[in-house]
């Protein structure tokens, strides 16, 4: 059965070569006026579409390669430069850094001087004041010393009266109360 398929005529293989009615399909023969009519105007196609389309499609063609190629070359101009830009940047925090950690180097220097200074002052203040609470002391106990004589020596008196029942000439008080004093003057050393 193969065989016999293989056998066919020229004009038998497709159907879709033949009109309605068993005439040949006008688009599949061969008319040697319409082969020369149709290269023809293929011809003129070609050169109108050469003369007013490929040339300004090729300039339009041109213009966007160009055009695409001057947007590459300012977009690397541009990476660049924020290349540069964050370069700048980096530099500029990392001196700001630096600055700051000189700054806060300052500030603690100063700080320890200022705290160092300080207490000098405290001590120096503090001592001041014990010498002048020892002033103080000194003054009132001198004070208070020179109460209590007046005190013994009023008393010493009061006794020496009552013991001896007279008084004494202005004279024997001074000398009684000197002796007195020196006894007493003695008696602290």
């Amino acid at each position: 059965m193969n065989q016999q398929k293989l056998n066919l005529k020229a004009s038998d293989i497709h159907e879709s070569t033949l009109a309605s009615g068993n005439q040949p399909n006008p688009l599949v023969r061969l008319d040697p006026g319409l082969f020369i009519w149709t290269i023809l105007t293929f011809l003129i196609l070609c050169y109108v579409l050469a003369k007013f389309a490929w040339k300004p499609l090729l300039k339009a063609l041109n213009a966007r390669e160009n055009a695409i190629k001057a947007s590459l070359k300012d977009a690397e101009n541009a990476q660049n430069e924020i290349k540069r830009l964050h370069d700048e940047s980096e530099n500029i925090i990392a001196k700001a850094r630096s600055e700051a950690q000189e700054i806060r180097m300052e500030a603690k220097s100063a700080a320890e001087k200022i705290k160092v200074e300080i207490k000098a002052q405290t001590e120096l203040e503090a001592k001041k004041l014990k010498e002048e609470a020892n002033i103080q002391i000194n003054v009132e106990k001198d004070k208070a010393i020179s109460e209590i004589r007046q005190e013994v020596v009023n008393l010493t008196i009061s006794i020496a009266e009552k013991v001896i029942k007279k008084n004494l000439s202005t004279q024997d008080n001074v000398d009684i109360i000197e002796q007195s004093i020196k006894e007493l003057r003695d008696y602290e050393a």
